[in-house]
């Protein structure tokens, strides 16, 4: 421990001690409710408190294990994860379906709720909820039902995205020909140099950023398409597992009295019905179907100047879109990378959040699982708040993608202490090497400052009780508020100014590049909206029903008839590598990106159109969304903050798409 913090000291090493701390913490964990269901008086203080805390302690333990699991996967931490996985998903799931506690709850708020805070009311009301959502009042044959469903979706889910590992760890295609290589950026073409057969040959896989680098900057359309259907194509096998996880998620919904998996992953949204969803997806897709086609017919005609033969198709987007990107504004992602060196990105940053919230950031010397790893704590007004680990590269054996997670939650223990948060970002960066730091792509910066967002919402939380603090409580739509509206200042000029300097000459980047970046954010963005759209209509409208796997290609053909500009070819199979919603926790939920970004486009106009560094409007933000976690309704307190409700065209503004309305 370093001061009121954990080391992460966990390694394949130790990994089965660590599992046995895990048993024994759930043995515990049971042999504590026993003990607070003996007790007469049950109180908030005496009953619901403590049995918070003890799913902390669970957490706390098998966090690591899990962020291990992701950024250094391993034979042994696949073998220790896998098998608790079961172990964990009963243990939760006989928690929420025990009637004896269920009923300890409604007893506790009928009798408490005119003198809890708010807080404490929340956890009450989420808790009762949780209950009933798991089958708390059904047979005991039906919730023995429920719970074996529960064991069994976390196993699937689990192979879903250990096939798409394995998948993409596998395949490489290796180039011997220059000529297909010319216009692959040199820093890149270095990662990709390998010896093979006593011969230099390049090397591409199907990781980030090795898959994207190929196919923006690959002139050979056929071996572009070769890498494309190796991608659209991954983990064949997972075809049987999505048919069986939509089977087994629909007949949970069915026995908790839903109509279908939709309704049931909406009972703990903001959005309030299925159709409310699709309505909200279609108006979208309807103001931005124009403009995207607009967009497809000036890309397609550029292409075809440049003389590809017959229309552009989903493997030509990358590298024809990079060509036009580059002949429109003068941009390519190559010329900005020297000047965004991952190390000095991270300071630039944290100085905006300095600016902006008043925060403070100091590096710290603890031990990580890889070196690459930076970490740490976090101040406010000369007052440690949390501490944060960052993993941005990429490498063998971690999961592709970027995302935030969280190790401790800001909460007050049973001695009224308040034990302080700890997150972790990880990404999948261009990774450094002995004579290149790690250079960041546009995007890449715009990742950064997202994840970001998601771990302020957790780091900043003010809240006490842990089942509502930091993002724990939050509607699942309105859990990426905070993290899409960091994001839109990565391109803001005078936030770019304080990070973006050549990592050789250490110049700063041109004012005519920020210009060129900023008017470029919103290149092809009716594409990029209707690509957003057609996965959100998809994972809703296939949890309306019990659909198997040629219903599926069925409703994604008709949502790509109804919705995209750019047909894929029939082969892709994108719903096998769909780990969003078949491996994570988006499904009948991935429209909340688009439900969420109203909130952030509507908040970060607020910012900007009142100057970026409005102390008050900053203030606001922070108390009201920021430090206030899950404590009250996500609606309510967006109201608070802007006085409001939230306003759809903001989003439509700020992507650049005009509606003629």
């Amino acid at each position: 421990m370093t001061g009121a913090f954990p080391d992460f000291t966990l390694n394949d090493k130790n990994l089965d001690q660590h599992k046995e701390k895990i048993l024994k913490q759930i043995q515990e964990n049971k042999q504590k409710i026993n003990k607070l269901l003996k007790q007469d008086k049950k109180t908030y203080s005496n009953f619901v408190k403590p049995y918070q805390l003890m799913h902390v302690k669970l957490s706390f333990l098998f966090s690591p294990l899990s962020n291990l699991n992701y950024v250094k996967n391993s034979p042994k931490t696949q073998e220790i994860y896998s098998s608790l996985l079961p172990v964990l998903t009963e243990y939760y799931t006989q928690l929420g379906q025990d009637e004896r506690i269920y009923r300890v709850f409604k007893e506790i708020y009928k009798n408490e709720k005119d003198y809890l805070n708010q807080e404490q009311k929340k956890v009450l009301q989420d808790t009762i909820r949780d209950f009933e959502l798991s089958g708390v009042s059904l047979s005991p044959e039906n919730r023995e039902k429920v719970k074996n469903i529960n064991i069994k979706l976390s196993q699937l889910q689990n192979l879903f995205a250990q096939n798409i590992l394995n998948h993409t760890d596998r395949y490489e295609m290796v180039i011997e020909d220059t000529e297909d290589l010319k216009e692959i950026p040199q820093t890149e073409l270095e990662k990709a140099k390998i010896v093979k057969n006593g011969k230099t040959v390049y090397r591409f896989t199907l990781h980030q950023p090795s898959y994207i680098t190929f196919m923006t900057y690959c002139p050979n359309r056929e071996k572009r398409e070769q890498l494309y259907k190796a991608y659209v194509t991954r983990a064949p096998e997972n075809e049987k597992v999505l048919e069986e996880i939509l089977s087994l998620r629909y007949e949970k919904a069915r026995l908790l009295g839903f109509n279908n998996y939709a309704e049931l992953s909406l009972a703990t949204k903001m959005a309030h019905s299925p159709q409310q969803v699709i309505d909200f997806l279609k108006n979208l897709a309807e103001k931005s179907k124009p403009q995207a086609e607009q967009e497809y017919s000036q890309l397609n005609s550029f292409a075809k100047k440049l003389g590809l033969e017959g229309d552009l198709q989903a493997y030509d987007f990358a590298y024809y879109s990079e060509k036009m990107k580059k002949e429109m504004f003068e941009f390519n992602d190559e010329d900005f990378r020297p000047y965004f060196e991952k190390n000095r990105v991270i300071r630039g940053l944290f100085g905006f959040l300095n600016r902006l919230f008043k925060l403070d950031f100091e590096e710290i010397d603890v031990p990580v699982w890889h070196p690459s790893v930076s970490v740490y704590h976090i101040y406010r007004k000369g007052k440690l708040i949390g501490r944060i680990y960052l993993d941005l590269e990429s490498r063998e054996g971690k999961r592709d993608g970027a995302w935030m997670d969280e190790w401790v939650v800001h909460h007050e223990d049973e001695k009224g202490r308040i034990i302080n948060p700890v997150a972790f970002i990880v990404a999948n960066f261009s990774p450094s090497s002995k004579d290149i730091p790690s250079l960041l792509r546009p995007y890449d910066v715009e990742t950064l400052f997202h994840e970001m967002g998601h771990a302020l919402h957790h780091l900043l939380s003010e809240v006490k009780e842990p089942f509502v603090s930091g993002i724990s409580g939050v509607e699942w739509d309105a859990v990426e508020f905070p993290s899409q509206f960091l994001e839109k200042f990565a391109y803001e000029p005078s936030v770019l100014k304080t990070f973006a300097y050549h990592y050789k000459t250490d110049q700063p980047l041109p004012d005519e590049m920020i210009k060129k970046l900023k008017n470029s954010k919103n290149f092809l963005s009716a594409l990029s909206m209707l690509r957003q759209i057609e996965f959100s209509l998809f994972d809703i409208l296939i949890h309306l029903d019990k659909y198997r796997a040629e219903d599926v290609q069925k409703i994604l053909d008709e949502v790509r008839k109804e919705v995209s500009v750019i047909k894929p070819p029939p082969y892709n199979k994108f719903q096998w590598s769909f780990s969003h919603i078949f491996a994570g926790g988006y499904a009948a939920g991935y429209y909340s990106y688009k439900w969420a970004e109203v909130l952030s486009a509507d908040a970060y106009f607020m910012f900007v159109d009142n100057g970026i560094y409005n102390d008050e409007i900053a203030e606001s933000f922070y108390s009201n969304i920021l430090s206030r976690g899950g404590s009250m309704p996500a609606g309510e307190l967006f109201r608070r903050f802007a006085g409001r409700e939230p306003d759809i065209n903001a989003l439509l503004k700020l992507s650049g798409i005009k509606t003629g309305g």
